[in-house]
Parts: structure tokens; C-alpha cells; sequence
């Protein structure tokens, strides 16, 4: 998936500040993508989380940067 379809998603979904990171990831339809890349391709799990409105301190304890 490319950074603009994951920005496509993201801009889809109404609401994205009042829930966790899980159910961003789940409503925006992210979770596959954001798993798949944790494991292979931490530059994009970062722009993942970042697109769902997540902030550095999380992303970085998330992705144990």
C-alpha cells in the first residue's frame, strides 16, 4: 500500500481523536498494513502511525525506536 492510499484511508475517518491506537488502526482498515510493516519496514509503520494522529513519544515506544 502506498503512503497516498494510507492517507486516503486515514482522511476517511471522522473521529480518529477520541479512540486508541488499535481502533484507529481498525477503523482507517490499517491493522494488516501497520502489523506487516512493524515487522519489515519500521519508516512506514511510522508514517502509519503519524497518518492516525499518533504522537512521537507513542510511535517510538510502539515501535521501540
Amino acid at each position: 500500500m502506498t503512503k497516498e492510499e494510507i492517507l486516503e484511508k486515514v482522511k476517511n475517518v471522522k473521529g480518529l481523536g477520541g479512540m486508541t491506537t488499535n481502533e484507529r488502526l481498525y477503523v482507517a482498515g490499517l491493522i494488516k498494513v501497520f502489523d506487516k510493516a512493524k515487522k519489515k519496514d519500521k519508516e512506514l509503520a511510522q508514517f502509519v502511525l503519524q497518518a492516525i494522529g499518533v504522537d512521537n513519544p507513542s510511535i517510538n515506544k510502539i515501535l521501540k525506536l
